[in-house]
């Protein structure tokens, strides 16, 4: 699983990236992803729309057995 987050985290992180941010995943624990949100996203009123929506749904739809994904926005 890990590896094909990360995979999937790879197409999205160049979109992220143009508007000066980044994700990262931090851990996996019974099918609940932990991703680590960086850079201009922390600030940005649209982020929450960007990773639970977005991003979220992609993983979800791209990896199977994820549960549940908490976005942590780190400084």
């Amino acid at each position: 699983m890990k590896h094909k987050i990360e995979l999937t985290l790879n197409k999205i992180r160049p979109y992220i990236q143009m508007h000066g941010g980044d994700v990262r995943l931090i851990s996996i624990k019974n099918g609940t992803v932990k991703l680590g949100v960086y850079g201009a996203c922390t600030h940005c009123a649209l982020a929450d729309l960007t990773y639970n929506k977005m991003v979220g749904e992609f993983l979800h739809k791209e990896v199977s057995g994820i549960k549940d994904i908490i976005f942590e926005m780190i400084n």
